[in-house]
């Protein structure tokens, strides 16, 4: 694909990102058209498809960002596909998908619809439907493991950590996430990052907080029980720390999505030599810092690792019944503001490896105060879904 029509999609994709209900409507007539070609499809996904259009999107996006690193896009579309294999999909549907993507441009654009566009939209569906074929064909691992709940402890009103004993041990690496479903809700597929890393006995925890109006994570919370059996996904993402690289590390967590960076640092500390490694640990009020004491006492034993903690409020909300507690004592201070303007005001970290895990809002948040305080781009790493 050339230059031109490379910034053409991608102008022609923000506009429909920035469009009211313009990635719905672009992911509902996708389905549509999907559907009507392959009618059978339709029974291998959940009744409740909400969280699509933001994941299409997501995804699409995430091509058009890096077409000019096609072999990074590459990868991720092909880990796509074989995570699509949970659900039945299989290489010879991607074929398909890709007519009904463009059909689906066709339909949304209608009479603003020309050749330029359509030439530049089947470029992009042919290179998306071919990886993703290429991406189920590569991988013959099983599309999924069982697991049995262990544990479930409230640690707040809304968050949860999870305990499971896998059936055989799920072969994740430490800075990854999973597909995982629950029996109270089947076929809704989550992902979820594990908080330890992998060992040969399949013990993982996960750390779920409730989403007001979701689905899955409303039954995670209130209603999982010891012996309930979950069904765990292929693992997906790629943060993880380069030990060869040389350079130090920043891990920039908020909420649950402190997990994957978590599994991280423990995996790190059964190790004798690692690179430095700053953790900003961020939440909105104290109590959201759920994990910190435990992340503190890994940093007295492992000299390389500060652990940092940033609120947003000084005090606790109203409805949490329990005062704010000191930090413990050697550990540094906790900092008051948003998480990414306090990371970014202690400069550039430009020689460090970056990661950054949290919400989507966090995460684009916390990327733009580096970047305009001289961060490289390409230092920053977190993962796209």
């Amino acid at each position: 694909m050339d230059a031109r029509s490379a910034a053409l999609v991608r102008a022609d994709f923000r506009s429909v990102v920035e469009s009211p209900h313009g990635p719905e409507r672009l992911i509902s007539a996708f389905y549509g058209h999907l559907f009507a070609e392959n009618p059978g499809l339709h029974e291998l996904f959940p009744p409740a498809m909400e969280m699509q259009p933001r994941r299409m999107a997501t995804a699409i996006q995430y091509v058009l960002d890096h077409l000019e690193d096609w072999e990074r896009a590459q990868g991720f579309l092909e880990q796509l596909a074989r995570d699509h294999r949970k659900y039945g999909v299989e290489a010879t549907h991607y074929d398909s998908a890709g007519r009904a993507l463009l059909a689906a441009f066709r339909a949304y654009h209608g009479a603003n619809w020309n050749q330029e566009l359509e030439d530049g939209w089947r470029d992009i569906t042919i290179l998306i439907s071919a990886s993703m074929a290429i991406g189920a064909n590569s991988d013959t691992s099983r599309p999924y493991w069982d697991a049995t709940v262990v544990g479930h402890r409230l640690v707040l009103d809304d968050l949860a950590v999870v305990r499971l004993q896998s059936d055989e041990p799920v072969p994740y690496q430490a800075g990854q996430y999973v597909p995982v479903s629950v029996p109270q809700r089947p076929k809704m597929w989550r992902y979820l990052s594990p908080a330890i890393p992998s060992n040969p006995y399949g013990e993982i925890e996960f750390h779920v907080r409730k989403i007001r109006g979701g689905w899955v994570s409303p039954a995670i919370i209130g209603e999982t029980t010891v012996g309930d059996r979950w069904k765990i996904g292929g693992p997906l993402g790629g943060l993880r720390v380069d030990r060869d690289s040389g350079r130090d590390v920043l891990l920039i967590g908020a909420g649950t999505g402190i997990a994957p960076l978590r599994a991280q640092l423990i995996e790190m500390g059964q190790r004798g030599i690692n690179p430095r490694v700053h953790f900003f640990i961020g939440g909105r009020y104290p109590c959201d810092l759920y994990d910190v004491e435990n992340m503190w006492q890994l940093s007295q034993s492992n000299p390389w690792l500060t652990v940092v903690p940033v609120c947003e409020q000084k005090t606790n909300p109203w409805w949490y019944p329990h005062p704010v507690q000191d930090e413990p004592y050697g550990m540094h201070r906790r900092l008051i503001g948003n998480l990414g303007a306090v990371v970014a005001s202690f400069g550039a970290w430009a020689d460090r490896q970056i990661q950054i895990a949290g919400s989507a809002h966090m995460i684009a948040d916390t990327r733009r105060a580096l970047i305009a305080v001289g961060t490289p781009e390409h230092s920053i790493s977190c993962d796209p879904v």
